[in-house]
């Protein structure tokens, strides 16, 4: 069996960190596509309450499991981060969840960007490898 010269070596490396790159990214895709979904789930769920102040609803309290409470308020204690709280009410709390939609597109966005780049550098690598046959 004919050894690997450090050329061949180097492109097989090269392609080996392309290939766990694109793995990391999909992944991060995958959590964002996870993400986007969750914060939709939401949105439908407040919508879903809007207008029934004082009637009875199923509150999720976890994992699959409710509980039937009667809806008090149509307003909400929101976590904004660093355990700062802040009272909003449905439509406020909607259009929060819509900037978190917007990020999460952005970053979506960019981490497409990165896998063509990262497309161009193996198509380029691939390039090399067969003007060198």
């Amino acid at each position: 069996m004919e050894e690997l010269n450090s050329k061949q070596q180097e492109i097989i490396y090269k392609f080996s960190v392309f290939e766990q790159q694109m793995q990391q990214i999909q992944e991060q895709l995958e959590l964002i596509e996870q993400g986007m979904h969750d914060l939709d789930e939401l949105k439908k769920g407040l919508e879903s309450i809007k207008g029934k102040k004082d009637k009875e609803i199923f509150a999720h309290i976890g994992k699959g499991i409710f509980v039937k409470a009667k809806l008090l308020s149509e307003d909400f204690i929101v976590d904004i981060g660093k355990k700062n709280f802040v009272k909003k009410n449905i439509d406020e709390t909607k259009t929060m969840i819509d900037k978190q939609v917007e990020r999460l597109e952005s970053m979506k966005e960019s981490l497409n960007g990165s896998i063509e780049d990262i497309n161009s550098e193996m198509i380029k690598l691939i390039g090399e490898v067969e003007r060198g046959k």
